[in-house]
């Protein structure tokens, strides 16, 4: 259920909230004022949850890089890595959600390219292209070419990346997270077929959302 390194990720709002728990039951007076510091706390270590998953084997099946709700699927013209269109499906978490990503497909990390930019609320439609973001392209092994753009947002102000460039991974993979609430997108070649639907309520390696037809 819990990983090192996700609870390192939050080895700081985890120790405040520690002292804070440990102070007001020494020095506060109020009956059960203990009780909120020790809800925040539990809320943060259920954020940095990192649950084993079930990861379909079907080499045509692509799976949600993300825990989370569809909230946008779109051809867009994707000039970084598919140099032109691609299919996406968005994918927003919100605070309750496994914040860790995962690789939607097994093959190598031919790029990591991270944009500065703006910490807009992701449910904004321009978001995606203005937020903070980390794009990760993957070569498959399929000989097809696979994005995940991890974004920021309004309280996501942390992208982590736990695989870089020339990595190889398997589909499910680990390969990063973001702290408190954003969005991350699925790009895959327009041949795809899409299964996901908006509003469906996908698992990071899990759900499979898109397979090559």
């Amino acid at each position: 259920m819990f990983t090192m390194r996700t609870l390192l990720e939050g080895k700081w709002p985890i120790l405040v909230l520690v002292i804070f728990l440990v102070a007001t039951l020494v020095w506060c007076p109020v009956r059960g004022a203990w009780l909120l510091p020790a809800a925040l706390l539990v809320f943060v270590f259920s954020f940095f949850r990192d649950p084993n998953r079930a990861i379909p084997i079907d080499p045509k099946q692509i799976v949600a890089p993300t825990d989370g709700r569809v909230v946008e699927i779109t051809t867009v013209n994707e000039p970084l890595y598919f140099k032109g269109e691609a299919k996406m499906v968005g994918i927003f978490m919100s605070v309750f959600n496994v914040h860790v990503q995962r690789a939607p497909v097994a093959g190598r990390i031919e790029l990591v390219q991270y944009s500065p930019g703006q910490f807009l609320d992701v449910r904004d439609p321009v978001a995606g292209a203005v937020n903070e973001n980390r794009f990760i392209g993957i070569a498959g092994a399929d000989g097809a070419r696979y994005g995940v753009r991890q974004i920021a947002g309004l309280i996501a102000r942390r992208i982590v990346g736990w695989a870089d460039k020339d990595a190889t991974v398997s589909k499910g993979d680990r390969i990063g997270m973001i702290r408190f609430g954003s969005r991350v997108d699925l790009l895959v070649p327009v041949e795809m077929e899409i299964l996901a639907r908006i509003g469906d309520h996908v698992k990071g390696g899990e759900s499979i959302v898109a397979q090559r037809k």
